[in-house]
C-alpha cells in the first residue's frame, strides 16, 4: 500500500476528501497531514479521521526540520492541498516527481505567488473569463510551474460571482483530485 502525506494550510476540505477516498482504497492511504498553521481547520478534520498531524513553522520548513519529520512517514507521494507556502527545494530534491499540487485555475493563467483561493476567483470574474478550472501538477522550485498532470475546465456564465466560481471549482476538486492521485499511484510508483 502506497503512503500519502498531505500538506495543507487552511480548511482542509480537499485533504479530508482525499483521506476519505483512500480510507477504502487498496492503492494507498493517507499516513499524515502536515500544516504550517496551528489554527487550521484541517487539523480537526484529520483528527476526526484518525490521521496523524504535524504542525511546523516556516522556519522548520526551510531549515530541514520538516524534511526530517516527513522522512519518518516514508511517503510515496506528497500532496499539496491548499498549502500556501512555497515548497522548499530540499524536499523537492528528496522526493523528485513525488510532489503534486492542485491549483484552482487553468494554469498557466492565474498562477504564481499570491494566486490562491478567492484571489483567483475574483480575478477570473474581473477578467470576464468564459471558463476556468483546476490544474493538478508536479511541484518544482517555482510557484505553479511544474509539469501539468491533469486539467479540467468548467464553463462560466456572465452572472457568476466569485463565490459561484469557487463552488464550481470546489466540485471539480472533490471529484477529480482523489481519482488523479490514485492514477498516479497506480502508474508511477
Amino acid at each position: 500500500m502506497k503512503k500519502i502525506v498531505i500538506f495543507a494550510s487552511g480548511s482542509g476540505t480537499n485533504a479530508e476528501n482525499v483521506t476519505k477516498y483512500f480510507a477504502t482504497s487498496c492503492t494507498g492511504n493517507v499516513v499524515a497531514v502536515f500544516t504550517n498553521n496551528a489554527n487550521a481547520k484541517v487539523i480537526d478534520r484529520a483528527k476526526k479521521l484518525n490521521t496523524p498531524t504535524v504542525i511546523f513553522s516556516k522556519d522548520d520548513l526551510n531549515s530541514g526540520k520538516t524534511l526530517q519529520e516527513l522522512s519518518l512517514f516514508q511517503p510515496d507521494l506528497i500532496v499539496l492541498a491548499g498549502f500556501l507556502l512555497k515548497f522548499p527545494e530540499n524536499i523537492i530534491e528528496a522526493y523528485p516527481n513525488q510532489i503534486v499540487n492542485i491549483h484552482p485555475a487553468l494554469l498557466p493563467k492565474y498562477g504564481g505567488k499570491g494566486m490562491y483561493g478567492m484571489h483567483i476567483h475574483n480575478a477570473v470574474v474581473e477578467n470576464n473569463e468564459k471558463e476556468t478550472g483546476i490544474t493538478i501538477h508536479y511541484v518544482n522550485e517555482n510557484y505553479d510551474e511544474g509539469n501539468i498532470i491533469f486539467q479540467q475546465c468548467v464553463v462560466l456564465s456572465e452572472t457568476d460571482t466569485p463565490d459561484d466560481v469557487a463552488a464550481k471549482i470546489h466540485a471539480l476538486e472533490q471529484k477529480h483530485f482523489p481519482e488523479e492521485i490514485e492514477k498516479l499511484l497506480l502508474n508511477n510508483f
